[in-house]
């Protein structure tokens, strides 16, 4: 019996997978996974905490519960059997898959100086393009705040998630 070319293909190509991970143990899915040898990407912000006597910078996880892992199937598998993992997200029936862009957007936005904000999906507005300044190139979606300012929101649908940053409206260019 031979393998239908497809299939092989399927199983040898690697995708950005979305894992679900049990409470709280982002960061050690994130060490389980990588000592299983598969890569992982774990989004995470800094934020100033503040207790009643004193204040401390935390490192946490952008979405609460998820990782991301890029891999073939086989990787997929072998994340799967990690004891912080609950189950593989899926989408009409199959493996959520992240296109790489969208990843390659989030990084960016991780990685700059503004404000990062996780909100719900949205689904309001029209999608642009970043024209100028550090986000140059990331695409999303334009939605207007309770003070009519207008935000980017670089949207990771599958997760039902968006990440937003506030830019000037001249900042952006209409999508095609």
């Amino acid at each position: 019996m031979t393998l239908d070319k497809n299939y092989e293909d399927n199983i040898s190509t690697k995708k950005w997978f979305v894992l679900y991970t049990k409470p709280k143990q982002e960061f050690k899915a994130e060490t389980q996974i990588s000592a299983a040898g598969v890569e992982t990407y774990l989004p995470t912000i800094t934020q100033i905490k503040q207790w009643s006597d004193r204040k401390k910078k935390i490192t946490e996880p952008l979405f609460k519960g998820y990782i991301f892992v890029f891999g073939t199937e086989r990787d997929r598998i072998t994340s799967l059997e990690q004891p912080s993992i609950v189950n593989s997200i899926f989408f009409n029936g199959k493996p959520a898959t992240i296109p790489p862009k969208q990843i390659e957007d989030l990084k960016k936005v991780i990685t700059s100086d503004e404000e990062v904000v996780v909100s719900e999906l949205i689904k309001v507005g029209s999608r642009v393009i970043v024209a100028d300044g550090a986000f140059k190139g990331v695409e999303g979606i334009v939605y207007s705040s309770t003070n009519n300012e207008n935000l980017i929101a670089i949207s990771i649908e599958l997760l039902n998630r968006s990440v937003s940053v506030k830019l000037p409206v001249n900042a952006v260019t209409q999508a095609i």
